[in-house]
């Protein structure tokens, strides 16, 4: 496969940003074993973002020739007192997305699987982490807390510090060339840009995915970012502790139907509309085409190709927001028909998911 190729694999959306692409297109032309990695705290159930658009983005990244490493972030979540920082439920939360990626369609065959509570054992993981804190400052590390759904106001526990600088120090322990993480993990990905020349190491490149608006649509900004439009997406992202905002990868045909009526739609309004961001992240990566079912008064079958002829119809008020609704929910369960059908035909992904479902998330 030639260098454009791999590129275009690597660009596509949901990439929303490249840091840099000179310096991929480098990386790719003078290594043949190019390694990259995404990170997972066990936190709740898998929903479209942390499942499905996880799965899609990682298959451009396989198609590409990379070898890649779905990291699992225990010690991350224990940090960020998730599940009341209780190791056992943690563990069992991690095993569960492993279950969840294969139902998504990833084939774990082809990935490598890391758990940060592994890593942290090696002596030379603690070494690489004090060399980075010595070469960062308080106040940089208080920036970067928004990778852990933090403001820096809430940085109350020394904990908090700790997780950012950690975090850099799995890039290099990982050996990763690539961080391909959400567009919320971006400051400290940064942060592995500036100093790892300074400790021995070298400059990752940074491939940055979209997230996914909640259901309810934008929300204030929180504070997470000084780019507005970087807050925006973290403040208004799906949650897993936020039932009402997302789709899970296991909810039944008469939830989605359900979410996706009351999700924020407005007329002619193509950004920040969740319900078009499903149409663009995730049904138009697993279908060919999405169609608008309408009785022949209302103007009869409209049938698209693309989510560009979709938004420009949309936009021109072509297509109305309850049709677009009726077909969204339609398409959605189509793809997550095959999920539900792992986890019930699958002892152990069934097992993981009812002990899973019945922890209680905690922030």
């Amino acid at each position: 496969m030639n260098i454009d190729r791999k590129i275009d694999l690597i660009r596509r959306e949901p990439t929303e940003e490249i840091v840099t692409e000179e310096e991929l297109r480098h990386l790719l032309l003078s290594k043949s074993n190019v390694r990259a990695y995404d990170g997972f705290e066990p936190s709740g159930l898998l929903h479209l973002g942390s499942g499905l658009l996880r799965a899609i983005k990682l298959q451009d990244f396989i198609d590409a020739g990379i070898h890649f490493i779905l990291y699992i972030a225990d010690w991350f979540a224990y940090l960020n007192n998730k599940f009341g920082s209780d190791m056992d439920v943690i563990r069992k939360v991690g095993e569960y997305y492993i279950e969840g990626w294969k139902a998504c369609g990833v084939d774990i065959s082809k990935v490598e699987i890391k758990w940060s509570s592994d890593l942290a054992k090696m002596p030379e993981y603690w070494e690489t982490f004090l060399k980075i804190s010595r070469n960062v400052t308080i106040n940089r590390v208080t920036r970067s807390v928004a990778v852990m759904g933090r403001r820096e106001s809430e940085v109350k526990q020394f904990s908090f510090l700790v997780y950012p600088i950690m975090q850099a120090t799995d890039i290099f322990m990982l050996k990763v060339d690539i961080c391909q993480l959400g567009i919320d993990q971006r400051k400290v990905n940064i942060l592995a840009r500036e100093i790892g020349p300074k400790v021995g190491f070298w400059k990752p490149v940074i491939v940055s995915h979209h997230l996914l608006i909640g259901l309810q649509g934008p929300a204030k900004m929180g504070g997470y970012d000084e780019s507005t439009q970087i807050d925006l997406q973290i403040s208004s992202k799906m949650s897993k502790s936020k039932p009402e905002t997302c789709i899970y990868i296991h909810d039944f045909e008469e939830d989605i139907r359900d979410k996706i009526r009351k999700a924020y739609c407005p007329p002619k309004q193509t950004e920040l509309n969740p319900v078009l961001e499903i149409c663009r992240y995730i049904i138009f990566r697993k279908m060919d085409s999405l169609t608008i079912k309408r009785e022949a008064k209302y103007g009869g079958l409209l049938e698209f190709k693309s989510y560009n002829e979709l938004e420009q119809a949309y936009r021109n008020g072509i297509v109305h927001p309850l049709d677009l609704k009726i077909a969204v929910a339609e398409a959605l369960n189509e793809i997550i028909d095959p999920i539900r059908k792992y986890f019930e035909n699958n002892e152990k992904a069934y097992k993981l998911y009812e002990v899973v479902r019945k922890f209680e998330v905690t922030r």
